[in-house]
């Protein structure tokens, strides 16, 4: 037996455990259900279909689509085979989609629906390694997803390979914020040794009810969908992320893996309910959101008052979520220590997790007895961490990937001789071993008087205002810091009324205003953003701004706003 086991190994385990819903997928407005037995038929046939058409162990399978039952089904079938699954995200730009396909030699391109074929490349059939597109969902392409099936359950002469867990499980192209994606490459036994050990962390006893909506490209959700199968957990695929409020109450599910934004999302929403109910039913809720956000993380435990509204309102607000939430794993982004607190308050456990694609991804992850504010969490099974001397995080352990795909020296620039892996973020362990992350190493700064500015723990404390929707932190080589900032349309329409012309309304400029003046309160003066820009529309993955998992592009922003960020050092008002 190898030291892990194989990715199918691990889902079959699962699946045999599970007498019901393995997946449900909604789609068109219905969920539909796939049981164990019968995601184990399709994927069976699925990876014979596979193998009519030639694809052998080491061979690429390009699979570019939303979540959905088809998707795991696809992932398994290829893995089982010991071919190589890609992953492409669904907000992928058209250039990168042909360069991935083409830069992995991938003989397959597995795409969900017509729509989104369509908003691929046109020359993307001419990648020399492509031999077949094949569509999910309805009839294009070469076949379709039931053609594959059918040829599968005509393969008598099928031969399963032997695949261990050394064998490359997939390439997943990170997104990158500067150059072309990288492909990294990780085995069976990265992303099993790594699930193992997430799996013995969650504060969850199975078997509970999961709720999907973060792509299944990302390796944070596949490696949470890979546990749900292993412990017999039935998966929920949203279809629409703007139904997800419905969607919750119709599924009822235990748990769910989020990233901070929809937290805080929820988080300003409550809070505008509060402010706009009238009489003692408002006051209630007021007293009662007072309390959750005052509420102790690290003692588990919330201020006097705290079991009464746990009686009064905490009981209705899950209700909103369906009655059953009660754990929420945050990841891809810091989380705030107060949206955090908030949620461990009404009753919805609410820890986060750190690691990154070239990790499988967990490297730390917080348990149901040991959440701490602003860290993220302490060391799971087989892995290390230690700091280096210039303050970046360093890790080692069965889950560092095997390298950059055809990138030797990028491979040898992160990876050491003795196996520890350079993540590129900066931070520091306390005494009992919790990580807490201050920035990444390229994103920290000088100002022109010496001091260091690490932006990513200013651009948070913005962001928590509900009507702040993204903030750019500047000041390299300048006296001071200032701020690109987008808003939130509509939760400032509520403030301020509706804009009235195209130009920043005053109102909204000044309420503005008050929330940076209100963060830098609790900064030194050199960390004060002295001068900020409101943008007209926020930064988004169209406009390149924004990589497929919306981390912003800082050098593209910086290029694409260069005249409004000249002007903050050179006009004297405060915003444009």
């Amino acid at each position: 037996m190898p030291d892990y086991p194989t990715i199918p190994a691990i889902v079959a385990h699962g699946l045999d455990k599970n007498q019901d819903i393995a997946c449900s997928t909604k789609r068109g407005g219905e969920w539909i259900a796939t049981s164990a037995a019968a995601f184990q038929k399709q994927t069976s046939d699925f990876a014979r279909g596979l193998y009519a058409l030639g694809i052998r162990k080491g061979d690429r399978i390009a699979l570019h689509a939303e979540n959905s039952t088809e998707w795991l089904i696809v992932d398994q079938a290829a893995l089982s085979l010991g071919a190589v699954t890609v992953p492409i995200y669904t907000t992928q730009p058209g250039d990168q989609i042909r360069y991935i396909v083409d830069n992995a030699g991938a003989r397959l391109y597995i795409v969900s629906t017509q729509a989104l074929f369509d908003a691929c490349p046109p020359d993307l059939k001419t990648v020399p390694s492509l031999e077949y597109v094949i569509g999910i969902f309805g009839p294009f392409g070469d076949l379709s997803y039931a053609d594959v099936l059918a040829r599968g359950q005509g393969a008598l002469d099928f031969v399963p390979p032997e695949v261990t867990s050394d064998d490359l499980a997939t390439l997943v192209y990170t997104s990158g914020t500067t150059g072309v994606p990288k492909g990294v490459m990780l085995s069976h036994g990265n992303i099993t040794s790594n699930m193992l050990a997430v799996a013995e962390c969650l504060p969850f006893t199975p078997p509970i009810t999961a709720l999907s909506y973060l792509p299944l490209s990302h390796c944070f959700e596949r490696i949470a969908s890979i546990a749900y199968l292993y412990l017999g957990c039935p998966i929920y695929f949203v279809e629409d992320f703007l139904e997800i409020k419905d969607d919750i109450q119709t599924v009822r599910p235990h748990h769910m893996t989020t990233v901070p934004r929809l937290l805080e999302k929820v988080h300003a929403g409550l809070n505008q309910l509060a402010k706009s109910t009238k009489g003692l039913k408002g006051a209630l809720l007021r007293w009662a959101m007072r309390l959750a956000e005052a509420y102790d993380v690290e003692a588990g435990k919330g201020p006097a008052g705290h079991g009464l509204a746990e009686k009064l309102v905490y009981k209705k607000i899950r209700e909103n979520f369906g009655g059953n939430l009660r754990y929420f794993t945050s990841g891809g982004a810091a989380l705030s220590p107060a949206i955090q607190a908030f949620f461990n308050g009404l009753g919805i456990m609410c820890g986060q997790g750190y690691g990154l694609t070239e990790t499988s991804p967990v490297i730390t992850c917080y348990t149901r007895d040991n959440i701490r504010p602003r860290s993220v969490g302490t060391c799971i099974r087989d892995v290390e961490v230690k700091i280096a001397d210039d303050g970046e995080i360093l890790a080692r352990g069965p889950n560092i990937m095997q390298g950059y795909y055809k990138m030797p020296e990028k491979t040898a620039a992160v990876i050491t001789k003795d196996g520890w892996f350079h993540t590129g973020d900066i931070g520091h362990l306390d005494s009992d071993g919790h990580l807490y992350i201050t920035d990444r190493k390229k994103q920290l700064f000088k100002l022109s008087t010496g001091k260091y500015i690490a932006p990513t723990p200013i651009e948070i404390s913005l962001c928590n205002s509900p009507l702040i929707e993204q903030a750019v932190v500047l000041g390299p080589g300048r006296r001071y810091c200032s701020a690109l900032i987008t808003v939130d349309a509509a939760a400032l329409a509520k403030e301020t009324g509706p804009a009235d012309s195209d130009s920043i309304h005053p109102k909204v400029i000044a309420r503005i205003q008050a929330i940076v003046d209100g963060v830098n309160e609790s900064l030194p003066p050199w960390e004060q953003v002295k001068k900020f820009c409101i943008l007209e529309a926020p930064f988004s993955i169209e406009a390149g701004e924004l990589t497929p998992t919306m981390k912003v592009k800082r050098t593209v922003v910086q290029e694409k706003y260069h005249e409004q960020i000249e002007r903050l050092y050179a006009a004297p008002q405060k915003a444009s």
